[in-house]
C-alpha cells in the first residue's frame, strides 16, 4: 500500500500520547482558531511538532477555509481542513521542486497501525454472530463505529465505560485495550478503508481538489483550485503494491479490471470521475488511474466573474442567447472549463422549461426541477449489441418532449442527431473538444459526426474556453471568445460567423468587436 513520504526530515516523536496541549510551547504560540483545531484533534498538535520550523520558515499558518489569494504566495505554509473529519492538509512550499508540496494529515501520524486494525478485525470475526447486519441502505458508518465500540476499550475509557469482558453465549472475549491516540488512529483507518477509498481518501475529502493524478510509481499529482499544480506526499514504491491498489479500487468502485480487459471507467459515489489503466504491459510506469473531482455545488456565474473567466457584458449576451431557446456549443481542450461554464449557464434557462442531458459520465449539475438525467450504458457485457450509447439516448430525448437537450459531451454520431433536433425546433446545448470555430466546424462535418455543411449553421452560438498563461505569469481559465454563426455559403464552401466577445491576453480583459454587428 502507498504511504506518505514527507518533504522534509521529520522530528522524532517515540510517544504519540507524551504530546499534550499543556506542556506544549508550540502550542501556546498558536492562534484561538488554530487552538481549537488542536483540541477537537490531538494529532494535529503532534503533527506540528514532527516539523522541523527553522527549515520550513516557522509554524503553518491555519486558515479553516482558505482563499484563493493564498494562491499568490510564492512560499505557502498553511493548513486547512477537508471535508473529512479529522482530516487536514499542509501546503508547504518545496525548495528542490517547481511543486509545492501536499501533505494529508490523519490520525495515523507516527507508526504503523495496520496491525491493531487487523486486531479489530479478528475480534470482530469471533463476534460475527451477534453483529447487527450491515444493509446498503442503512447508515454503514455508524454501525461500522459501533463494532469497533463494541470490541475496544482505552485506557481511560474515552469510549464508554471500560469493559473487562464481552459475553456471548457462555464464551467471553476479552476487549482490545487501545491508547486514546491508538484507538483514534484505529477507528480513522477501519471507517477509511472499509467505506472509503483507502490511501486517497484524504485527497477525496478535500474540496479544494479538482483533479487527482497517478502517474505510475512516484508521487501522486494533484490539480488543487487555489495553488495549482501540487505534489502530494503519497508515494507509490513498488509496483506490485501499485497494482495491488488498482485491481483493490477497480473492486470498490464495482469495476473490476483484468490483463485481458486493463481499461476501466467508471463514476465514484461522490460523483468524481476516474479513469483506471492497469499493468506494465501497456502502462511502462505502471498502473495509473485519474480522478477528476465532483464538485458538489456547482459554480455560479457570478463566481465564474469574480474569478476572471468572463464578465458581465459576456453573461449579459449568453442569459439572452439561452433565455430565448438559441443553440450553444461550449467549446475548448480538456480541463478548460467547459462543463464548468455549461453548469453556470443552465440558470439562464427558464426555470419552468423541461430539461433532458445526455452524458457518458455524470457531471452536468441542472438546477430545474422538471429535469431528466440520462447516462449511457457503461457495464462492460459479452454481448454488446444490447449497450445504450449517446446516439441512443438522443434519440430517445427527441420523443420526451424537452425544451432544452443538453449533451455532455459530442464525439461521435450523437452529433448528426444533435442537429437534426436543432433542425426541428429543440434548443441544444453541448461541449466539443475544438480549439477554434473552424476546428469545430471541421470536426462537426468530418467523420465520424458528419454532419451536413448546410445543417451547420442551426448552431447559433460557439463559446471558446481555454486554460491560458495570464499576464502576471500565472494560469487561468478564461473564455476566450464566443462567437455567432451566420451562414454557409455553398458556392464558395465557405462559413461565415462573427467574432462578438474576445479575451485579450496582453491585459487580461475583454473586448466587444461584435458591438453593432452581432445579429
Amino acid at each position: 500500500m502507498a504511504g506518505i513520504t514527507y518533504p522534509f526530515k521529520a522530528n522524532e516523536i517515540a510517544d504519540y500520547d507524551s504530546i499534550r496541549s499543556a506542556d506544549s510551547e508550540i502550542y501556546s504560540q498558536l492562534p484561538a482558531p488554530f487552538q481549537a483545531a488542536v483540541d477537537k484533534y490531538p494529532h494535529l498538535l503532534v503533527y506540528l511538532h514532527m516539523l522541523p520550523l527553522s527549515t520550513i520558515g516557522g509554524l503553518p499558518l491555519y486558515f479553516a477555509k482558505p482563499s484563493r489569494k493564498l494562491g499568490d504566495d510564492t512560499k505557502p505554509n498553511y493548513i486547512y481542513p477537508t471535508n473529512n473529519d479529522g482530516v487536514f492538509v499542509h501546503i508547504l512550499s518545496n525548495h528542490v521542486d517547481a511543486r509545492n508540496s501536499y501533505i494529508p494529515i490523519e490520525p495515523c501520524l507516527i507508526k504503523d497501525y495496520s496491525t491493531l486494525v487487523t486486531q479489530v478485525e479478528m475480534k470482530l470475526l469471533e463476534l460475527r454472530g451477534d453483529l447487527l447486519t450491515i444493509t446498503t441502505d442503512g447508515d454503514k458508518k455508524s454501525l461500522l463505529l459501533k463494532y469497533v465500540e463494541r470490541v475496544t476499550t482505552s485506557f481511560h475509557g474515552q469510549f464508554g465505560a471500560a469493559k473487562s469482558t464481552f459475553n456471548l453465549g457462555a464464551k467471553k472475549i476479552e476487549p482490545l485495550r487501545f491508547s486514546k491516540a491508538e484507538l483514534n488512529a484505529v477507528t480513522y483507518l477501519f471507517i477509511r478503508d472499509k467505506l472509503g477509498l483507502g490511501v486517497l481518501d484524504p485527497l477525496i475529502s478535500d474540496p479544494y481538489i479538482e483533479d487527482i493524478s497517478c502517474s505510475g510509481l512516484g508521487n501522486v499529482f494533484v490539480e488543487h483550485k487555489i495553488f495549482k499544480s501540487v505534489k502530494s506526499a503519497l508515494i507509490f514504491e513498488f509496483p506490485e503494491e501499485l497494482d495491488l491498489f488498482v485491481l483493490w479500487l477497480a473492486e470498490r468502485i464495482k469495476k473490476p479490471i483484468t490483463f485481458r480487459s486493463p481499461i476501466s471507467d467508471a463514476t465514484l459515489p461522490d460523483g468524481s470521475r476516474i479513469n483506471i489503466v492497469f499493468g506494465k504491459q501497456i502502462s511502462k510506469r505502471g498502473s495509473n488511474f485519474s480522478i477528476r473531482k465532483f464538485a458538489g455545488t456547482p459554480t455560479s456565474v457570478f463566481e465564474l466573474v469574480d474569478f476572471g473567466s468572463l464578465n458581465y457584458p459576456i453573461l449579459a449576451y449568453l442569459s439572452m442567447v439561452i433565455g430565448n431557446g438559441l443553440n450553444v456549443f461550449v467549446s475548448g481542450e480538456t480541463a478548460s472549463g467547459k462543463t464548468t461554464l455549461i453548469n453556470a449557464l443552465t440558470a439562464f434557462i427558464h426555470p419552468l422549461a423541461k430539461i433532458v442531458t445526455i452524458e457518458d459520465t455524470p457531471e452536468l449539475q441542472v438546477p430545474h426541477k422538471n429535469w431528466i438525467r440520462e447516462v449511457v450504458q457503461t457495464t462492460k457485457t459479452d454481448d454488446t449489441s444490447n449497450a445504450v450509447n449517446m446516439f441512443d439516448l438522443l434519440r430517445a430525448a427527441l420523443r420526451q418532449r424537452p425544451n432544452e437537450i443538453i449533451v455532455g459531451e459530442i464525439r461521435g454520431p450523437e452529433g448528426n442527431v444533435a442537429f437534426q433536433a436543432m433542425q426541428t425546433g429543440h434548443a441544444v446545448m453541448a461541449t466539443f473538444h475544438a480549439a477554434s470555430v473552424e476546428k469545430l466546424i471541421q470536426r462537426i462535418t468530418g467523420n465520424p459526426i458528419s454532419v451536413p455543411k448546410s445543417y451547420v449553421d442551426n448552431l447559433n452560438v460557439v463559446i471558446l474556453t481555454s486554460m491560458v498563461k495570464l499576464p502576471n505569469g500565472k494560469m487561468g481559465r478564461r473564455v476566450t471568445s464566443v462567437n455567432e454563426i451566420v451562414t454557409y455559403d455553398p458556392t464558395l464552401d465557405a462559413f461565415t460567423f462573427i467574432e462578438v466577445f474576445r479575451w485579450d491576453e496582453v491585459t487580461d480583459k475583454f473586448e466587444f468587436p461584435g458591438y453593432m454587428t452581432s445579429d
